[in-house]
């Protein structure tokens, strides 16, 4: 199977995701539309972080690179972990070509997932995708910015054991910060890096 290009009224398939119901604590966002829209999408914006190793980061910092982006959470128990091991063995096939992208990791859960947390999460992937986390209000911004759903599931017990029902897009920026095109996380590594292979050859394209 082929990854086909994502940037399709992208918008109206996020907008629609609030009114999905999650299945336990996923929330399984719809196959992207497959026709292809003129003009690009507003997706994506300057932000100001923090990486795993504590620095302050901004879209800035990654100027020249590819970004290829997940949002999501350690506690997550399926899309992320899957989206996150498919994301490293994209990079692995993409043998020399990896060096072109940064891949980041930006938590949707920031009161929980410390920079220190997922520096340690983040030991079972690729060590070329870094965390990034923040204060509540700078994650609520690069939220916005890229369009993410986001909803806290209620939980009976205040013990901190929640979970989060969130999209679950790869979404790709070019050397210059704008947005490409976004793939879903659980395709195969195999598909992923063939997607990024055409995306990175044919920029327009």
């Amino acid at each position: 199977m082929k990854i086909r290009p994502r940037l399709l009224l992208l918008a109206l398939v996020l907008a629609a995701v609030g009114a999905l119901t999650t299945v336990g604590a996923l929330l399984v966002a719809p196959p992207p539309p497959k026709s292809i829209t003129s003009g690009t999408a507003a997706i994506g914006g300057p932000f100001t972080l923090v990486s795993t190793d504590g620095k302050s980061v901004s879209d800035q910092s990654y100027r020249g690179k590819w970004l290829l982006i997940f949002f999501g959470y350690t506690f997550c128990p399926d899309a992320c972990p899957t989206a996150l091991t498919n994301i490293s063995a994209a990079l692995e096939k993409l043998g020399p070509d990896a060096g072109k992208l940064q891949p980041l990791f930006v938590t949707v859960d920031p009161q929980r997932d410390t920079p220190q947390v997922m520096a340690e999460y983040l030991k079972s992937f690729d060590p070329r995708i870094v965390g990034l986390s923040g204060t509540q209000a700078q994650i609520d911004s690069v939220l916005k910015e890229y369009r993410i759903y986001v909803a806290r599931q209620k939980s009976e017990a205040e013990d901190g054991n929640y979970l989060v029902s969130h999209s679950a897009y790869v979404y790709l920026m070019n050397p210059q910060g704008r947005f490409v095109d976004v793939a879903q996380g659980s395709e195969s590594g195999e598909e992923i890096a063939e997607w990024l292979r055409k995306k990175i050859a044919h920029p327009t394209g």
